[in-house]
């Protein structure tokens, strides 16, 4: 039998996801959305077109709003469907997902805004965050439809003074949860003074504390596709939802093949889409430069496609710098970066001519992103000493940080 999910970006039915009865799905806008003159694309990748999208043009925008395979494996597992189909996932925990984009079961109501949350004490947080490993997202718990991408355990929550509560029914979230990972020691202390460093030094970064729960070291960051807005003096605030996707997304890119040697983005890419797509290009393009020079400074060797943003709404930008980690410190993680710089895949043996390479690439000056790889690089060496003092499990990080930046500071020169 044929189904079908409604597609909602924030409150406005934009069209509907299908799945016939060979499971091949298919996307098509509603007539409705065609014809309103403020109708914006769901993506980059899904054009505003009366004719459908098949299985092939869809899948990188829908498979990109769900966890990675090995957190969906569990999922499925745990709700009785399959880890491949990408629909019946969708169904499942697609009410609270990254962005504006909701999915409702055709034919049911999109919930108002008298949101329901539920609050939990420090202990429920706690055992909730031991839970993730074996319930990736909450999936299967009562009232709960959430839908984060990536491989790590997390957690959408929503948080009111230091009320910390699980969104129900689809509400929406304000911030997103990380614990702690037992194999991969001080990974939360590793993003956390990773993210304070990039928004010292002046990159567009989501905004990241460290917190506990019990015995678990979490990371809460906030999320930058939340707003609360108030629509008149005399209208009471509601929390908005700003439409967003990521780079494999809007490129149309499987995101089982979000590295670079699998088939993703190169940085070449990523920044003709910018330049493409971005309201402000010159702003964006120096934005997303400083990332990609900070992601090697630190060791960031899983900058991916997935881990870099476009921002919709009255402007399109570069979302805030996220999911931003030091992974050179630990020996079992691949060692060659998730994008080439220049050619080059493996960090440690980047050299100045490789980025006059990217400058190539990007359609930038040679001799200005050779200056900025050192400026960015003394403002990082300027900066880390004081972030350690309020992230005492940072301390061994940071100092392979700057280790990494007096090294690049002596070579391009």
């Amino acid at each position: 039998m044929p189904r079908t999910l409604d597609v909602y970006l924030r409150r406005d039915l934009v069209g509907n996801l299908m799945q016939d009865a060979h499971g091949e799905l298919a996307f098509a806008y509603a007539a409705s959305w065609l014809a309103n003159q403020a109708a914006i694309p769901l993506s980059h990748s899904l054009p505003l077109r009366k004719e459908r999208f098949n299985r092939h043009a869809c899948k990188g925008f829908f498979a990109g709003v769900l966890p990675d395979q090995g957190k969906r494996e569990i999922i499925a597992k745990n709700l009785g469907i399959s880890p491949r189909n990408d629909f019946a996932m969708l169904e499942q925990i697609g009410g609270e997902c990254a962005g504006a984009v909701t999915f409702i079961p055709a034919g049911e109501n999109l919930p108002d805004r008298n949101y329901h949350y539920r609050p939990l004490t420090g202990k429920e947080l706690g055992d909730i965050l031991k839970e993730l490993p074996k319930r990736p997202l909450m999936a299967g718990a009562g009232g709960i439809r959430l839908s984060l991408a990536g491989a790590q355990d997390k957690i959408a929550v929503h948080v009111a003074s230091t009320q910390i509560s699980v969104p129900l029914g689809g509400a929406p979230s304000t911030h997103i949860i990380k614990p702690a990972i037992e194999r991969f020691a001080g990974l939360v202390f590793n993003e956390a003074f990773c993210m304070k460093l990039a928004r010292a030094i002046g990159i567009p970064t989501a905004s990241a504390d460290v917190g506990r729960a019990g015995d678990i070291d979490y990371l809460i960051i906030q999320r930058y596709d939340r707003a609360v807005v108030k629509a008149s003096t005399a209208a009471p605030e509601y929390l908005e939802r700003l439409h967003q996707e990521d780079f494999c997304q809007a490129l149309g890119i499987d995101p089982d093949h979000k590295y670079q040697r699998e088939g993703g983005p190169s940085l070449k890419q990523c920044f003709a889409l910018l330049r493409k797509l971005s309201s402000v290009p010159v702003m964006d393009i120096q934005h997303l430069l400083d990332a990609v020079i900070f992601n090697f400074l630190i060791g960031n060797h899983d900058a991916h496609g997935k881990n870099f943003s476009l921002l919709y709404g009255a402007e399109t930008r570069l979302a805030p710098l996220y999911d931003v980690v030091s992974t050179v410190g630990y020996p079992e993680l691949d060692r060659k970066m998730a994008m080439k710089i220049g050619g080059e895949y493996v960090s440690d043996q980047v050299r100045p001519g490789h980025f006059e390479r990217l400058a190539d690439e990007a359609g930038l000056a040679k001799p200005l992103v050779k200056r900025r790889v050192r400026e960015v690089a003394a403002a990082m060496l300027e900066k880390s000493p004081g972030l350690t003092s309020d992230l005492a499990g940072a301390f061994a990080v940071a100092s392979l940080i700057q280790g990494r930046c007096q090294r690049v500071m002596e070579e391009f020169i």
